[in-house]
């Protein structure tokens, strides 16, 4: 697939792009170019690939999920401005 000039520039014009002058030519040779390389890796025969997420067999490494911090609750509630029911009380905002 190519594009043409006329082609660039009706884009361009859908997606309000702008173009300086010679501009236009230079994103035709950009994009003509990316087509070419999807045409190449169109062409490579992959029936024997299985799909894959990655392109290395890598793991992450995983921690143990468990707590590591103690809960402190209390301790923010005695400082916080007023408290009721284990909860904090905060002004309305919405009347």
């Amino acid at each position: 697939m190519s594009l043409s000039l006329d082609q660039v520039q009706r884009i361009a014009e859908l997606a309000r792009i702008e173009f300086a002058p010679g501009e236009a030519e230079q994103t035709r040779n950009q994009l003509n170019g990316i087509f070419v390389l999807i045409e190449e890796m169109q062409a490579v025969d992959t029936a024997g690939v299985a799909p894959m997420a990655h392109a290395q067999d890598v793991a992450q490494r995983l921690r143990e999920d468990r707590v590591t911090e103690t809960d402190q609750h209390v301790a923010f509630q005695k400082i916080a401005p007023e408290v009721g029911a284990g909860l904090y009380l905060v002004p309305k905002v919405i009347e």
